[in-house]
């Protein structure tokens, strides 16, 4: 809409990563270098942390495109596989032939040989694990014993983990010491510096076909690199919708007050500005109650002040009057008056749901508890060796009701099956699909499902593994 506005051939600020927009500033292109001479070397795990929309993915591509002909790279994309059938994963993704029911060890021994025969032919394999801090502790594991896989001078699988900062604490613990002494070289993806933004911002308008001065002025830049907090997929979001409003104003330089309108179009802006908002009304109850406690200590302490020194001046009087009369004083007791600050309850009117909205909560309600219930009893009759098909899973109940009547537009409702477990101590939901007798015809299944479906990156799963991670 505005690319011919500024003199742009094509959009500057995709989120989607473009490897032939790679920023190297930032240090992204040191990491970057860093991580082709770890891979090439071939020792250890090597490790990438980085917030959400700090650029771990642009660097996943750039790895592939960069690395050498001779390393072979795959990825493993679904963070809560179980340990059980992460060999698997990894064996669909090499593309290997197993035979049915194939074991532990037998994908163990089938995927050593494929190495092998890639190390003779002077290849090398590298796994990109993403999503690494969403992976149960025992599935890492797992991963670990692969680098165990070797041959008298030479590793046969090099590892690269992707993750948020969580991994590092993932990592922390102490039943996973073992990975973590493996690992051998560690990278971080700080967020950038405003100075880091500006570059950014023209670098990516170059690209686009921009030839002028600065589109963005330093206090737009500025604006951008507090709202954005140096993360990449952030600045993108907020760059493109300033362009917008700059456009629609018919000037030709973004403005503070073009960003603040793109902050508040944003789904992270508009949730900082609900924290920052809660945090201004706390302080100002805070504050409020304060206050109230100070003036109710003053005119306590005024009050008790006022009584002694009316009783002094009584006694003090009575003694000049007469000395053979002796005063009698009735003492009372220091009583403290306190001003008790009432804050008045705010009335809140409640609007009845209406019928409609009242069925849709009961059908999704339904739903999620009729396949939880048809899933208890399935596992009941299922022998240890069916295999399922994972599809997705969530972290809560709400999210889920809606993913499973979505599901249900696409696939048999009655072969779909809902169980509770736990992914880093908390409580997630995961979502399995049909009982096949084997891998085989599960695989077929997996291939034949709709390509919306596909995109989860669906997994197979065994009885056996579902059933142990229930527990």
């Amino acid at each position: 809409m505005y690319y011919s506005h500024f003199g742009l051939k094509e959009p500057p600020f995709k989120i989607t990563p473009n490897t032939e927009v790679f920023y190297t500033g930032g240090n992204r292109g040191a990491v970057l270098d860093a991580l082709i001479y770890a891979i090439n070397s071939g020792e250890g795990i090597v490790k990438v942390v980085g917030e959400v929309g700090s650029g771990k993915t642009m660097l996943c591509r750039m790895l592939q495109t960069m690395l050498p002909e001779k390393i072979e790279s795959i990825y493993l994309a679904n963070p809560s596989v179980a340990p059980e059938d992460v060999l698997h994963a990894i064996a669909f993704e090499l593309q290997l032939k197993l035979p049915k029911n194939a074991d532990r060890l037998k994908v163990m021994q089938v995927l050593q040989k494929h190495l092998l025969a890639r190390h003779a032919a002077g290849k090398q394999v590298v796994i990109f694990v993403e999503e690494a801090q969403g992976m149960p502790l025992a599935t890492l594991e797992e991963i670990r014993l692969l680098s165990n896989l070797e041959t008298k001078h030479d590793k046969l699988l090099q590892i690269v983990l992707f993750g948020q900062p969580e991994l590092d604490e993932n990592l922390n613990q102490t039943n996973i010491r073992q990975l973590r002494e493996r690992i051998t070289h560690s990278f971080n993806l700080a967020p950038l510096q405003t100075k880091e933004i500006g570059e950014y911002l023209i670098f990516r308008l170059r690209a686009a076909g921009y030839f002028g001065p600065h589109l963005f002025s330093n206090a737009a830049i500025s604006r951008i690199a507090t709202s954005a907090e140096g993360l990449v997929r952030r600045v993108n979001i907020l760059a493109d919708k300033s362009l917008l409003a700059a456009f629609a104003e018919n000037v030709y330089q973004v403005t503070p007050k073009h960003v603040q309108a793109a902050i508040a179009d944003s789904e992270f802006g508009v949730e900082k500005a609900k924290q920052r908002s809660k945090q201004s009304q706390l302080l100002l109850w805070g504050i409020l109650l304060a206050l109230g406690l100070a003036l109710g200590y003053a005119v306590s302490m005024w009050s008790q002040k006022h009584a002694v020194n009316q009783v002094q001046s009584e006694v003090a009087e009575k003694n000049v009057q007469s000395e053979a009369v002796k005063p009698s004083i009735e003492k009372n007791t220091n009583q403290t008056k306190t001003v008790v600050v009432t804050l008045a309850p705010t009335s809140t009117a409640i609007t009845p749901a209406t019928p409609s909205s009242v069925a849709t909560a009961n059908a999704q309600e339904d739903i999620l508890t009729r396949r939880l219930n048809a899933t208890s009893t399935w596992l009941a009759s299922q022998a240890p060796t069916t295999v399922s098909i994972q599809l997705m899973g969530a972290s809560s109940d709400e999210q889920l009701k809606a993913d499973l009547i979505n599901l249900s537009q696409k696939i048999e409702l009655d072969n779909i099956y809902v169980y509770r477990t736990k992914v880093n101590n908390l409580p997630f939901l995961t979502v399995l699909y049909g009982s096949f007798n084997n891998r085989l015809e599960a695989t077929q299944a997996l291939i034949n499902l709709p390509p919306e479906i596909q995109k989860n990156r669906p997994q197979l799963r065994t009885i056996a593994g579902v059933l142990q991670e229930t527990k």
